[in-house]
């Protein structure tokens, strides 16, 4: 098969660039994929080099799947030996050979996000902390972000007293992870690089085995990442990354766009191609990206084109309020899709915050309109499912708390708070997990520390104790599917879960579901079953052949195109978003953001803004992005004088009262003067700063003390003039 048929010359000079560090600047829809495959085929085929010595690594486990299958179409055979996977994967297959050289065992569990919650909480209540003032989410974002860094708690940065109780609950976390032989997500990236840090047989053993090294989506690697990728090529130096640093959208999870910049400076000879011909959208829309991201600085320019043709101008929509919004989405799809327009599946609906989904959820909802809702509540997330997947971790490893703390109570069997506490203290008492301790209760009276519990609180643990090991016989003999029937059956889960009505029925829907699944795995295994649901991405579960419109948040919608895109709530403080307005960098990532869900469109771009926004129950005068000064006029079509104009004429709003026209109508006069105080119901007393007539109402910019700066619509805000 000729690898290079139908490739445009700088797709080719990239598949058969020279041995040694490639680095690929691929803008959006530029066939990097395609390049990557080709590459690996490329490699194998041409080259002769064998599937084992090649690593290729991606940022999710359908983009590896799809990989492997397009490279063995292009080499005609299965490529049996070669490591492709995510980072995490990757990683997670290679520390399990090694574990002797860390500090837990070959059949560790990986704790998902809200295990890793959970080990924060009861670190933070274990230590007497205030919850409120010391949130869980932002702990546990404060130590992941040091494992990305590759701190571990005694190497962590101390510069203030918060820092100082980060560090406690960071070594406490560590603790409690290990104890449950397990690790997070962020360890499987930390623990490698460590691997490979301080063991130098470990590292050559690799660094020789990986001759050639293949990365897609370079620029969302974070220091962790790039530092084991640095370690992996010390030996051939054949590395090729792939990556586009306009797209770098990750940071608030450790990716670093600066690592292509790294790259060139650590791989000094390098070869740089640019891959800048887009197979995915008009020139318009390609256009529009550019003049967007045109303005981020300390980046490589380049100059996106495409064969497809102009295509039809972007068009901006101004709305009155979210719901007017939502609607005209929803009008604009039912009118599209009944006039053969476009297919339901043609859509995709982006914004940039997940709760702005609800409005446009009840508006597809009122219409019947079926949608697919993409970073909801997971298959993998929901309450059944993470019940079923705790009792297999257990059985895997007795040693994972966090899955013990999940299934002990559930169903419920006679062992309350007091009896667990008891459990957990006569553990770490004899230096063993609850688990192991529930093992050795379940000999009774041979038991070693049966006796050490009241007859009330010995029985239902010993009994719980017997189910474990009983299951845990079966773990090495059985498939996860006999096993998983094997629980299902011994704790009636069914009428347990179906207690709940037709919600109940649902849930063991999904649990059959997984049964499903885990049928799939009969030979692989237990272990790389749970390996796969703890590693599992929102994309991952994405249905891609579901003929309905999608909706996503711009984070969400990386690595995805659709026919026509809405991106809506395109309001200053929103996108981009207020809490990066005081960081260059954060305003920065928000422009890359932006430019991301643009280029997701192939054919048409519908941006929308409202006037009216509500803010914690309270309406906020909403002002445009300043990223549409950004769009030369050429390239939009701008409805929003039009929709004025219909929009006066045909909202009803609810404070008006209707009456006949008048002849001609009086203009509104502003009632607030700046140096104005006022009170308002929630914020208190405001000095006014000054005030705008717009469309028919009084536009007020108020300072409170405790708030800051707002702008509210003085029909709504209530306000009551304490001093003119």
């Amino acid at each position: 098969m000729d690898l290079l048929k139908d490739l445009n010359t700088q797709q080719k000079q990239a598949i058969t660039a020279d041995l040694g560090p490639v680095l690929v600047l691929a803008g959006p829809g530029s066939g990097k994929t395609r390049v990557l495959t080709h590459r690996v085929a490329h490699l194998i085929d041409q080259l002769g080099v064998r599937p084992y010595h090649l690593m290729a690594v991606t940022f999710t486990n359908k983009a590896s799947k799809e990989m492997g299958e397009r490279v063995a179409r292009l080499i005609g055979r299965q490529t049996h030996g070669l490591t492709l996977g995510t980072f995490h994967a990757t990683c997670a297959r290679i520390l399990r050979m090694e574990a002797e050289h860390l500090p837990v065992n070959s059949n560790y569990v990986i704790f998902d996000a809200d295990d890793q919650i959970k080990v924060v909480k009861q670190v933070i209540k274990d230590q007497n902390l205030d919850d409120k003032r010391y949130r869980p989410q932002d702990i546990h974002g404060s130590i992941s972000a040091a494992k990305n860094e590759l701190y571990l708690p005694e190497d962590f940065p101390i510069g203030t007293y918060r820092d100082e109780v980060v560090v406690r609950i960071y070594e406490d976390y560590q603790k409690m992870l290990l104890a449950s032989n397990a690790m997070d997500f962020d360890d499987l990236l930390l623990w490698m690089a460590i691997l490979l840090k301080d063991n130098p047989v470990i590292r050559e053993k690799y660094a020789r085995r990986f001759e050639h090294i293949l990365v897609d989506e370079f620029q969302d690697t974070n220091m962790a990442q790039y530092t084991l990728l640095k370690y992996l090529a010390s030996y051939h130096h054949n590395i090729f990354v792939v990556g586009d640093a306009d797209q770098s959208i990750y940071r608030w999870r450790g990716a670093d766009y600066r690592n292509v910049m790294r790259f060139r400076r650590d791989f000094p000879q390098a070869q740089v191609i640019l891959l800048e011909q887009n197979y995915r959208s008009t020139q318009t829309i390609l256009d529009v990206a550019m003049s967007v991201i045109d303005h981020n600085t300390n980046r490589t320019p380049k100059r996106l084109f495409t064969e497809r043709g102009t295509g039809q101008r972007i068009l901006i929509k101004e709305l009155y309020d979210e719901r007017e919004q939502a609607q005209y989405i929803v009008d604009t799809i039912v009118k599209q899709v009944a006039s053969k327009q476009a297919n339901p599946g043609d859509f995709a609906v982006m914004y940039r915050t997940n709760a702005q989904s609800r409005l446009l959820e009840e508006a597809f909802l009122s219409a019947n309109i079926p949608y697919k809702l993409v970073g909801a509540q997971r298959f993998y997330g929901r309450r059944e499912i993470k019940d079923i997947v705790a009792y297999l971790r257990l059985v895997f490893n007795i040693d994972d708390e966090i899955g013990l703390m999940r299934v002990i109570k559930t169903p419920p069997r006679g062992i309350g708070i007091k009896t667990y506490a008891q459990l957990r203290a006569q553990a770490q008492k004899a230096n063993i997990s609850p688990g192991a301790l529930l093992l050795d209760l379940a000999k009774e009276e041979e038991s070693e520390h049966f006796s050490q519990f009241t007859s009330r609180s010995a029985k239902p643990l010993s009994r719980f104790g017997r189910l474990l090991a009983k299951w845990q016989t079966e773990r090495d003999t059985l498939p996860p599917v006999e096993i998983m029937e094997h629980i299902l059956e011994d704790i009636d889960y069914r009428n347990y879960i179906e207690d709940g009505g037709e919600e109940g029925k649902d849930r063991w829907d999904n649990v059959m579901e997984l049964r499903r699944l885990a049928s799939e795995y009969q030979t692989i295994g237990l272990q790389q079953f749970l390996e796969d649901v703890a590693l599992v991405s929102d994309q991952d579960t994405l249905d891609k052949d579901a003929e309905a419109p999608t909706l996503l948040t711009l984070h969400a919608a990386k690595g995805l195109e659709f026919a026509k895109v809405f991106i809506v709530g395109v309001n200053d403080g929103v996108i981009p978003h207020k809490r990066s307005f005081e960081d260059p960098e954060a305003m920065e990532e928000e422009r890359r953001l932006f430019y991301v869900g643009i280029t997701r469109a192939k054919d048409c771009l519908y941006l929308s803004h409202v006037l009216n926004r509500y803010v914690y129950g309270n309406t906020e005068y909403g002002e445009p992005s300043r990223y549409y000064s950004d769009i030369p006029a050429d390239l939009k079509e701008d409805a929003q004088q039009n929709y004025q104009q219909q929009r006066k004429s045909q909202i009803f709003r609810p404070w008006q009262k209707k009456s006949a026209p008048a002849a001609k109508s009086k203009p509104i006069e502003a009632q607030y003067k700046p140096g104005m105080s006022v009170e308002h119901p929630k914020w208190g007393n405001g000095l006014i700063l000054g005030s705008k007539i717009q469309d028919d109402d009084e536009i007020v910019n108020i300072f409170f003390k405790d708030v800051g700066a707002k702008k509210v619509i003085a029909s709504l805000a209530n306000l009551e003039i304490i001093r003119k």
